[in-house]
């Protein structure tokens, strides 16, 4: 049974993913659809694609490598945090950079982050 249900998955599991850690500082590239305006005289609709950067660190890693994995980003924008999920196996995931490895982490979930601020 399990054997049927990897075969259906791997298509979409993606290969080239970095090693990632809670700790890690990374970039994520995104792909966003914009809707444009809609003219008054034309019915369709039209939609602008790009890619949107997000960097931050790692606060959690979650499920692994299974199809349903994800981690958490944080960043801190003008003062205010900023915490996005990222599903790893997601068409919409472009590609993921590590900039910066973790040093001496400890614990695998880092919420602690939350509450601290930069100096």
């Amino acid at each position: 049974m399990t054997q049927a249900i990897e075969s259906f998955l791997k298509p979409f599991l993606k290969n080239a993913l970095p090693e990632i850690k809670p700790g890690d500082t990374i970039k994520v590239y995104q792909k966003i659809k914009e809707a444009l305006k809609k003219d008054k005289k034309s019915i369709r609709k039209e939609e602008k694609e790009r890619i949107q950067i997000f960097e931050g660190i790692v606060l959690a890693k979650k499920h692994g490598r299974e199809i349903g994995s994800a981690i958490t980003v944080r960043k801190v924008i003008a003062g205010c945090g900023v915490e996005k999920t990222f599903p790893l196996h997601s068409p919409c995931i472009e590609k993921i950079e590590v900039l910066t490895q973790a040093k001496k982490i400890k614990r695998a979930k880092l919420y602690y982050l939350r509450g601290k601020t930069k100096k």
